[in-house]
């Protein structure tokens, strides 16, 4: 990996203390005081719901902003962050939620930028550097091409460069925002195994997440912020999941269990799907094809999971489905018994199907335009009249919306990018329902959302069930995936492996399924067989 910096903390000293932070945002104060210590070799997860403050926080750690009251010392000595330079010489590097890579720069590129490996004067070594890129990724299990630029790769792929990115800095002080947001299983095992090896080697880590189960399994203390403010600070040995969410809500938080979910009475399929498959643009022995013979079924009022690692096909299999592959993809597609041909979105919209993408930013709105915009998006040539949308009529979808969704927002309004990650996805869910679908196509709904929206979206989905909507989710949070399902078919490698019923849920089964040289359910090896 890397050794950090010779320099190691006082042993009278943390390697950081923050004291008195405070900041605003016009009149609004999102920091109040606040105090934390981070000490070398200690891995600090900071906590809080949307809107707690934790980001801004370590946002002025890493000199990202620089108006703000209160002092910071590392190792005991006071230091201004007025930039992120001013952070990197303190040895102060922060992965941040939203990536900041540059799309069009390759992998080794981007992780090298601004410390390029050159050979003379005016020229980089592009050969050292790729051999350079490929160490640090090495212990990441990073298996996409060194030389795409980085726009080419999927999320889970660009946030491992980001991990690498700052991995090479040889920060003795490393921020982590929602680090795993979009890795895999495994891959966020790794990156774990990757952060324990910093911890001993001294770094000190904050770790920013909203996934419980992770912050208990990589993290020896646990702060948590609300509204702006320090609730307390814990050993994660010590705290238990409830008195974390009591902290983080400032209320006890009824969650939805697994074993409270009942079985969904039999009913007619409203989704049939036979034989989907994609096309590979890159082919190999192993991998002819991203998704191949995929097949199910799913009911009105049924949710049906599709599980599996980063490139197993999930999204890809979503994707198809609401035609975006067209004329590389194929199958058979049936929508309350009527075979559909899926040429485009369009086709895919008026068949009755809608899409809650995985990156809600890029994909699902268009921040810098405001709620009633964004709620009219999927059907405006529905409301429009002679090409122009009234405004009294996109108020009014905007309130609807709103009201039905139980968005939290100042006005109908207001900017799409200034509301808290849980009432942005509440919005694009809103958005599509607004369409009357029949199948609702869920990419990791919850992705990068608190515990108290998380539990909001989860109510949400299953009203959307008990009304009927026949749902496929994708969800890379195994605990998620098993509360929410009704059924849930397993994929490896673009091919399904096994079909799960409730009584059959465990995480250890679906990892069986899902990992590579593991089990397939006879059906599906007889199918493989017969290929």
């Amino acid at each position: 990996m890397f050794s950090p910096n010779e320099q190691t903390e006082s042993p009278n000293h943390p390697a950081l203390q923050m004291r008195g932070i405070s900041k605003s945002f016009g009149p609004t104060l999102v920091l109040k005081k606040v105090d934390i210590d981070l000490r070398s070799g200690e891995i600090h997860a900071l906590m809080g719901e949307n809107g707690a403050g934790k980001t801004t926080l370590m946002k002025i750690a890493a000199g990202l902003i620089d108006d703000f009251e209160g002092d910071i010392l590392v190792e005991g000595k006071p230091h201004r962050m007025a930039s992120p330079r001013d952070a990197a010489r303190a040895g102060i590097a922060m992965i941040q939620q939203e990536l900041s890579l540059v799309p069009e720069l390759a992998v080794d590129e981007n992780i090298f930028l601004g410390q390029e490996k050159v050979r003379s004067l005016f020229f980089v070594d592009r050969e050292q550097q790729v051999r350079a890129a490929c160490e640090v990724l090495q212990p990441l299990d990073f298996h996409g091409r060194i030389d795409l630029p980085v726009a080419k790769l999927r999320v889970g792929e660009q946030q491992l460069v980001e991990v690498a990115k700052a991995l090479v800095a040889k920060a003795r002080i490393l921020i982590m925002d929602e680090p795993t947001s979009a890795l895999s299983i495994n891959e966020t095992e790794r990156l774990f195994q990757v952060i324990r090896k910093l911890a001993k080697e001294g770094v000190a880590i904050v770790y920013i997440s909203h996934r419980m189960e992770e912050v208990f399994a990589v993290a020896d203390t646990v702060t948590v912020l609300r509204d702006g403010q320090h609730i307390g600070t814990l050993s994660a040995k010590v705290a238990s999941r409830r008195e974390i969410i009591r902290m983080m809500v400032g209320r006890e938080l009824q969650e939805m269990i697994a074993s409270g979910k009942s079985e969904t009475t039999a009913q007619k399929p409203v989704l049939e799907v036979q034989d989907l498959w994609l096309e590979n643009p890159s082919p190999t022995a192993a991998r002819p094809l991203l998704v191949q013979s995929v097949s199910f079924t799913v009911a009105g009022g049924e949710v049906l999971g599709l599980a599996g690692l980063l490139g197993a096909g999930r999204t890809e299999t979503l994707e198809v489905l609401f035609g975006l592959h067209s004329g590389t993809s194929g199958g058979h597609v049936r929508i309350e018994g009527k075979e559909v041909h899926l040429l485009n979105p369009v086709a895919a919209k008026a068949s009755g199907m809608a899409l809650v993408t995985e990156d809600r930013k890029r994909d699902g709105l268009v921040l810098g335009a405001g709620i009633d915009r964004n709620a009219e998006l999927a059907v405006l040539r529905t409301i429009a009249a002679f090409g122009l949308v009234s405004t009294e009529g996109e108020v009014e979808l905007a309130e609807r919306t709103i009201r039905d969704l139980g968005i939290q927002a100042s006005s109908p309004r207001q900017l799409a990018g200034t509301l808290s990650g849980g009432n942005q996805q509440k919005l694009v869910i809103g958005k599509w329902l607004l369409t009357r679908p029949r199948v609702l196509l869920l990419d990791e709904p919850t992705r990068g959302i608190d515990v108290g929206a998380k539990a909001e979206i989860y109510r949400l989905i299953g009203t959307l069930a008990e009304q009927g909507l026949a749902i496929v989710l994708v969800t890379s949070e195994l605990p998620e995936l098993t509360l929410l399902s009704d059924r849930i078919l397993v994929l490896r490698e673009g091919r399904p492996t096994a079909l799960l019923n409730r009584a059959q849920f465990s995480h250890e089964t679906i990892l069986e399924f899902a990992s590579p040289g593991g089990s397939v359910q006879p059906a599906f090896a007889e199918m493989e067989v017969a290929q």
